[in-house]
């Protein structure tokens, strides 16, 4: 049996109706910001609860112009976790500031109770991430945010409708940061982003960071970037976002027959599963013994498993300049040594769900 990581092939199988509306985009000629993507934001905002939604070219943006609208520059430290992808510190890094790493939790987010203890006069902003589509423990976050004076940028790019008693990620923070990368939930035929606030004065620095800076045609505010979601991808986002609560409990129904099946084998460590929340699995990951003679097995198998990701942010050689070593953050080391995603996405059978649940109980014997 086949177990694939991937389903674009089934997510997108009829792209007719896409089709017939980007053929009226091509007729009207209006290849940028337009109607089209003010639909999209207006859905999006909708969707999140929230009071604006801006689209930006990609998740990557989204948290970069996020950093750049709250003032964050040079010189300036951001706290974050080191579970997350490359784009998450590429973007801190990039306006100039310096990651300052969190360990984790045992449900891979950062661990608020760290985070205190690392605000310094340089900290300017606190950017969790929501590992896997797993909330990490905002109330907590946004308490010591609060007590600071800090804004709060959410990495949500793995968590869209992920929710803590109700209220969505991406409503907590300052900004609310999301991906539409082709294998995110809500995704589009190529990359794109857009980000949430409840803030008038954040979403008007934004329109005005994602275009140029430019007030109108003929009026510059300040020099800035080309970051518009083209409205090309707004029409496939306008179509996906009437799928993403199916997909969600798709997603929620396959994570729930592994934990079932899964939680019978002493080699596998599941993750904490916190009833107040509600986690999407974008990535279904779980801890276990022999991890890459497991892959191998998996793979070998025709199961489609990956491993995200085997070196933590804070050991890579990208953040050798920051001074982290082997040991600072043991919780997050320990993970990226026993971690294995497995292929948890809506077009699964349960009949590939428990084959793979049953090779791995297969291997361990």
């Amino acid at each position: 049996m086949k177990v694939n990581y991937s389903y674009l092939a089934e997510q997108f199988a009829n792209s007719d109706p896409i089709l017939e509306d980007i053929k009226k985009l091509i007729l009207s000629g209006n290849f940028t910001l337009g109607k089209d993507l003010e639909i999209f934001e207006q859905k999006f905002a909708q969707f999140i609860k929230i009071k604006y939604a801006i689209g930006v070219a990609s998740g990557t943006d989204a948290l970069r112009l996020s950093l750049l609208a709250l003032g964050i520059k040079n010189g300036d430290e951001v706290i974050t976790t080191t579970n997350t992808f490359f784009a998450t510190i590429g973007a801190i890094v990039t306006v100039g500031a310096k990651p300052i790493f969190i360990d984790v939790k045992d449900d891979y987010n950062i661990n608020p109770e760290q985070i205190e203890k690392a605000i310094t006069p340089r900290t300017r902003a606190i950017l969790p991430v929501h590992w896997h589509g797993c909330p990490a423990d905002m109330v907590k976050i946004i308490a010591i945010a609060n007590r600071h004076n800090l804004p709060v940028v959410e990495d949500a790019c793995m968590a869209l409708g992920a929710e803590i008693k109700g209220k969505k990620m991406g409503s907590f923070g300052d900004t609310g940061c999301f991906s539409l990368h082709p294998l995110k939930p809500l995704n589009v035929w190529g990359d794109g982003g857009i980000i949430t606030t409840d803030s008038e004065e954040i979403k008007n620095c934004l329109l005005l960071l994602r275009n140029h800076g430019l007030k109108n045609r003929d009026e510059c505010e300040f020099y800035a970037f080309n970051s518009r979601l083209d409205p090309l991808q707004a029409i496939v986002g306008n179509h996906m976002i009437n799928q993403v609560d199916w997909i969600i409990a798709q997603k929620i129904k396959n994570a729930t027959i592994y934990d079932k099946a899964l939680a019978k084998i002493p080699q596998v460590t599941i993750p904490s599963r916190d009833i107040n929340t509600k986690q999407v699995y974008h990535n279904y990951v779980v801890m276990v013994e022999k991890r890459d003679e497991l892959l191998s097995y998996l793979l070998a198998q025709g199961i489609d498993a990956k491993i995200h990701y085997p070196i933590p942010q804070h050991l890579q050689k990208a953040s050798k300049l920051f001074g982290y070593k082997q040991g600072d953050l043991p919780q997050s080391e320990l993970q990226a040594t026993r971690i294995i995603s497995l292929p948890v996405h809506q077009h699964l059978s349960e009949e590939q769900i428990s084959y793979t649940a049953q090779k791995i109980a297969e291997f361990y014997k």
